[in-house]
C-alpha cells in the first residue's frame, strides 16, 4: 500500500524534473545550434582544411603539416606580416586602454551633458569599417585632406600620410583608436561600480587624490582592465578592414598585416588550406598571449572577496 502510494509521487517528480530540464534546454537551444553550426563547426572544418592542399577548384590533397612547415620556415612574408602586426599591437593596445580609461574617468566625474558625451564617444565604435575608412581617407588626403589643411594654417606642409611607409602605420593606428568607445564604456561601467564609501573613507583619512587613484580606482578596476587588455590584443591581431581599404597593405608593404596575409592567401591566391593554417597560427599566438596575460594578471587583478598572499597573515 505504501509502495503503491509513493510510486506515482516518484514518477511525477522525475517527470517534473525532466520537464524543467527540457524547458531550459529549449530556451537555450537557439544559442547551442548557432554555436554548433556557425562557430564550432567552421572552426573544426578550418582545422581540417589546414592539413590539406585545398584549392577552390580542383582536387584536395592531404599534406599533413606541410602548410605549417612552409609558412614557418620558407615564407618570409609570414614573418614580415607578423612583425608588422606585433608592432601595431604594441602601440595600439596600450594607447587604446589608456585613452579609454582617461575618457571614462572624465565622463565618470562629468556633471554637464554626460549622456551626450557618452553617446558621442561611443558612436564611432558602431560605424561600419567602410564608413570609417571613407572618413579617415578624406582626413589623411594629401591634396584636400582636413589634417593637412589644418597644418597649412600654421605654415606646415602636410606629409603624404598614406603614401609614406613610415607614416602609414601611424595613420592606421590613429584611425583604429577612433573606435575606442566600446572599451571606454566597459571601463566607465567599472568606475561606476566602485563603492563611493571607499573614496569617502580615504578622503576623511587624508589620502591624496593620486593615492586614491593608485590604491582604490586601479585595483578595483582590475578585472575590467584585464578584459579590455585581452580583447584589445585580439582586435589588434585581427586588424584587416582599415588597412585593406585604406592602404591595401602599402606603401611598400608597411601596413601588410597578418590578417591581410591570410586574406590574400584565401581570396587572392585561392589556397584555402594555407590560409586556414595561417588562421590557426594566429589563433595559437593570440591564445598564448592571452594565457600569459591571465597568468601575469594574478599580480595586479583583485576580485571581490579575494585575499592575496601578503594579506592573509594580517
Amino acid at each position: 500500500m505504501t509502495i503503491a502510494a509513493t510510486a506515482p509521487t516518484v514518477v511525477q517528480k522525475r517527470r517534473s524534473a525532466f520537464s524543467r530540464h527540457l524547458t531550459a534546454y529549449l530556451f537555450i537551444s537557439p544559442w547551442i545550434l548557432g554555436f554548433l553550426f556557425f562557430t564550432l563547426g567552421p572552426l573544426l572544418f578550418s582545422l581540417t582544411m589546414s592539413f590539406h592542399d585545398w584549392p577552390v577548384v580542383g582536387e584536395r590533397t592531404f599534406v599533413g603539416f606541410d602548410n605549417y612547415r612552409t609558412m614557418l620556415l620558407d615564407d618570409p612574408q609570414f614573418w614580415e606580416s607578423l612583425w608588422i602586426t606585433v608592432k601595431f599591437a604594441a602601440i595600439y593596445v596600450p594607447f587604446n586602454i589608456v585613452m579609454s580609461f582617461l575618457i571614462a574617468l572624465m565622463l565618470h566625474h562629468a556633471t554637464f551633458a554626460s549622456g551626450f558625451f557618452r553617446t558621442a564617444f561611443y558612436l564611432p565604435s558602431v560605424i561600419s569599417g567602410v564608413a570609417l575608412v571613407t572618413i579617415w581617407s578624406w582626413i589623411y588626403s594629401r591634396e584636400y585632406g582636413l589634417l593637412n589643411f589644418m597644418l597649412s594654417l600654421v605654415g606646415v606642409d602636410g606629409p603624404n600620410w598614406l603614401g609614406d611607409p613610415g607614416l602609414a602605420i601611424v595613420a592606421i593606428i590613429i584611425a583604429s583608436l577612433w573606435g575606442f568607445g566600446g572599451t571606454m564604456l566597459i571601463l566607465l561601467t567599472g568606475l561606476k561600480a566602485i563603492p563611493k564609501e571607499l573614496y569617502e573613507a580615504a578622503t576623511v583619512s587624508g589620502v591624496p587624490g593620486w593615492a586614491q587613484m593608485l590604491f582604490i580606482t586601479l585595483p578595483m578596476l582590475g578585472p575590467m582592465l584585464l578584459f579590455t587588455f585581452i580583447t584589445s590584443i585580439i582586435a589588434a591581431f585581427q586588424q584587416l578592414t582599415i588597412a585593406l581599404l585604406m592602404t591595401k597593405g602599402g606603401p611598400l608593404g608597411s601596413t601588410y598585416f597578418f590578417a591581410m596575409y591570410i586574406y590574400d592567401n584565401a581570396f587572392k591566391y585561392f589556397d584555402m588550406g594555407y590560409a586556414a593554417a595561417g588562421s590557426w597560427v594566429m589563433f595559437l599566438i593570440v591564445l598564448v598571449l592571452s594565457l600569459l596575460v591571465m597568468r601575469w594578471s594574478s599580480a595586479w587583478v583583485y576580485y571581490e572577496g579575494e585575499v592575496k598572499g601578503g594579506d592573509r597573515n594580517a
